[in-house]
């Protein structure tokens, strides 16, 4: 089974120029921690609500401050085509619940959790991976 068949499309994305408020605002409405980082449909990194907290707010960064200047560049990817157990493994080594998925163009098309990968995979490798990503 490939991602493509398991991975979310509708995910929400962040802008660059958006603000951590903006960015923080959208992850309290929605429930979640983390958002791929795009401009247009090429991804420049991701950020997460510990990103927003640690390397922002903690350091005394404004709420008007740009999500650019506390993303985390060069972020692990996936694939579409590529096995669940590549994300797994990536996701193991990398130690990071959620991994952005690209086409073959690096064109952003989606994003693959844990959650997804456990219920698919073999409970085996998706508990080594939970523990290996655990373990920090």
């Amino acid at each position: 089974m490939k991602i493509r068949d398991i991975m979310s499309r509708d995910v929400q994305v962040a802008r660059p120029d958006d603000t951590l408020q903006q960015v923080a605002t959208r992850m309290a409405e929605g429930d979640f921690g983390f958002m791929p980082v795009a401009e247009g449909d090429r991804l420049m990194g991701t950020i997460t609500d510990r990103d927003l907290a640690v390397r922002g707010l903690a350091v005394g960064a404004s709420s008007q401050a740009r999500v650019s200047e506390f993303l985390t560049r060069d972020a692990v990817t996936a694939r579409e085509d590529d096995e669940l157990k590549t994300a797994l493994d990536l996701m193991s080594r990398a130690r990071i619940r959620r991994l952005p998925v690209v086409d073959k163009d690096n064109r952003l098309v989606g994003v693959v959790s844990l959650g997804d990968l456990s219920v698919r995979v073999k409970e085996k490798y998706a508990g080594e991976a939970l523990e290996s990503i655990s373990a920090q």
